[in-house]
């Protein structure tokens, strides 16, 4: 054979690489001044922080209820509790975008100082989980617990919203929407890896494994974000010095929400995000209490989960490329999540771990196209000198209103449990009554997200670039199926 018909060895490989980046969602954010490689090494910090939330929402709460006994509304307050650090990533953001720095940089020290306490939280929460599980040393360990849990959430809170940001600066004008989600589509490709490698090593249970994979984490953790920031933002001798006449927080928040429209967008981002979050803290000790399933096997609920999620990620970015309104996207994804929730529901008395799973995905799916829908329309509101604020103002609303959504299910499902279980006879239906209770109350939560988006989509929008043909036409409750 010739060397002009012999076939080139490294055209297998190109077509396979231009495949795969192809099923990548928003893979078409790359751009001259920000590449695919420049950009996925930057997102390595949502991987680290995915793997935090695992952490957190997912294996320790069903250690906590299961294994040590904790009552599910303290494990519930305090996964919560990382969420007190939500209310401030607005003005986080608004201080990266106004940071004055002698090495001229913006987003780095923020990132810095936030892996520094994402680091720390997760070091000391082996040792507060061992005096959780001690009688004598409880208050100890709770108080320790409750100060883990702050820090390594305010570590991660701090490190997404200047990440973004981050991400906002290096990518041109027209691609920051679809950079901004690629980070979020490789948040839950770091919680969906985590979810299944954290469930694998923790198949074989014992306290000893646990503290080995929360340190493993935090060693982690540095190394991520070490790689993610490497070379990345490049130093301005315009930001070692003060700007005096730059507008105060004050200012800039108030024009923001002056707006009834984007008033109205963050409403329906909290209802949704509560909607979607209240079963954070009881996924897994449903499945480990009422199903009887094992530690991995609750771990892998999260992967799920997240599977789901990417899976949304990778519809809505399709959909956008098509031209269709983000706002619809929102709206579908509270139709999915009505639907999942009804599958959990049905899960207990048909004692079928299958339908937990199936409800998990599509749980995933839900929030992924919800989040996607909210956060492209956030991003088209935003400007590059007030980046830090829109992505601050999405991400408070959101984490704040999930971090609620968390602490009052949790107490909720003990709350119900209690007094259905003040009869003579406890049966796997009153021990369930607690959780279904829960998930009631999200159905009608995501119902009132759809009621609430609703007026917005297709009207005065201010970027028709991402708008379809029928992003003009009403859109209602009335236009879903039942």
């Amino acid at each position: 054979m010739s060397k002009a018909n012999r076939p080139s060895g490294k055209a297998g490989p190109v077509r396979i690489s231009k495949s795969a980046m192809a099923l990548l969602p928003f893979a078409d954010a790359a751009s001259t001044e920000l590449p695919l490689g420049r950009l996925l090494r930057l997102s390595l910090f949502q991987v680290s922080v995915g793997m935090a939330m695992v952490l957190l929402s997912g294996t320790l709460n069903r250690v906590m209820v299961v294994e040590l006994g904790t009552p599910t509304w303290l494990v519930a307050l305090l996964i919560a509790v990382p969420m007190l650090a939500a209310p401030f990533r607005a003005l986080i953001g608004h201080r990266s975008d106004r940071h004055i720095s002698a090495l001229g940089w913006r987003r780095v020290p923020y990132i810095w100082f936030g892996t520094l306490m994402q680091f720390g939280g997760l070091a000391i929460m082996p040792f507060a989980l061992l005096l959780l599980s001690r009688p004598d040393s409880f208050i100890g360990g709770l108080i320790a617990g409750a100060g883990a849990f702050l820090l390594t959430g305010i570590g991660f809170h701090v490190t997404q919203t200047a990440g973004l940001a981050l991400a906002t600066d290096l990518a041109p004008a027209e691609k920051r929407p679809r950079a901004v989600a690629l980070l979020y589509v490789m948040l839950l490709v770091g919680m969906m890896i985590s979810a299944f490698v954290i469930g694998g090593l923790l198949i074989e249970f014992s306290p000893t494994r646990l503290v080995q994979v929360i340190q493993g984490a935090a060693v982690l953790t540095m190394i991520l974000n070490l790689v993610a920031l490497w070379k990345q933002e490049a130093r301005a001798p315009e930001r070692t010095k003060a700007h005096p006449d730059a507008p105060s927080f004050g200012q800039l928040w108030h024009g923001f929400v002056r707006d009834g429209r984007n008033a109205r967008l963050l409403t329906a981002i909290g209802i949704g995000a509560a909607g979607f979050a209240m079963q954070d803290a009881l996924l897994e000790p449903y499945g480990g209490e009422i199903l009887g399933l094992s530690v991995g096997a609750t771990t892998a609920l999260t992967g799920a989960w997240a599977l789901g999620a990417l899976i949304g990620f990778t519809l809505s970015g399709r959909s956008l490329a098509r031209g269709r309104d983000p706002l619809r996207i929102a709206g579908a994804g509270l139709v999915v999540g009505l639907n999942a929730f009804i599958l959990i529901l049905f899960a207990a008395p048909f004692g079928s771990p299958l339908m937990l799973y199936m409800g998990a995905s599509l749980i995933g799916l839900g929030l992924g196209l919800f989040s996607v829908g909210t956060l492209i329309e956030a991003m088209n509101l935003a400007k590059s000198e007030t980046a830090g604020l829109a992505l601050g103002a999405w991400g408070a609303v959101q984490a704040t209103c999930a971090g609620a959504g968390i602490a009052l299910g949790g107490a909720l499902r003990d709350l119900i449990a209690m007094i259905a279980m003040n009869g003579d006879q406890i049966t796997g239906a009153t021990r369930a009554t607690g959780y279904t209770s829960v998930y009631v109350i999200e159905i009608l939560l995501l119902l009132a997200g759809l009621a609430a988006i609703g007026p917005l989509v297709g009207r005065n929008r201010k970027n028709t670039a991402t708008s379809g043909d029928n992003a003009g036409q009403p859109f209602g409750l009335q236009e879903f199926p039942t």
